[in-house]
């Protein structure tokens, strides 16, 4: 099983995997879940600059770490979303959920 997440200093940052999908979702729930119950983690950030598509399971399970977070006073946030999963964060509500940052092809993409 491939490791996508990188943890140190209270912080995990999850690679978000090409396609997010049912499959990839129950893995990476998994992964981030066994990090944040035994590393003290205070900062939750997606990392999606490989990603091209993510489906409703992709969704819940960044739903259910974001509550996982917030039960210990944790922060989760979001970063390099392409204009595709920027729009999936906008439709989805995710967006109020999750502080996201802002690279600057992002912002040259919205321009």
């Amino acid at each position: 099983m491939e490791n996508y997440c990188e943890c140190g200093g209270g912080q995990l940052v999850v690679h978000i995997p090409r396609e997010l999908d049912h499959h990839q979702a129950g893995m990476l729930k998994q992964q981030a879940d066994l990090y944040i119950e035994t590393h003290g983690v205070k900062q939750l950030i997606f990392d999606f600059s490989k990603t091209e598509f993510m489906d409703s399971s992709g969704i819940g399970m960044i739903i259910g770490r974001c509550r996982k977070m917030g039960y210990g006073g944790g922060r989760v946030s979001a970063r390099n979303l392409n204009a595709r999963i920027r729009k999936i964060f906008v439709i989805s509500g995710l967006h109020k959920l999750i502080e996201m940052e802002e690279s600057e092809s992002c912002r040259e993409e919205t321009r």
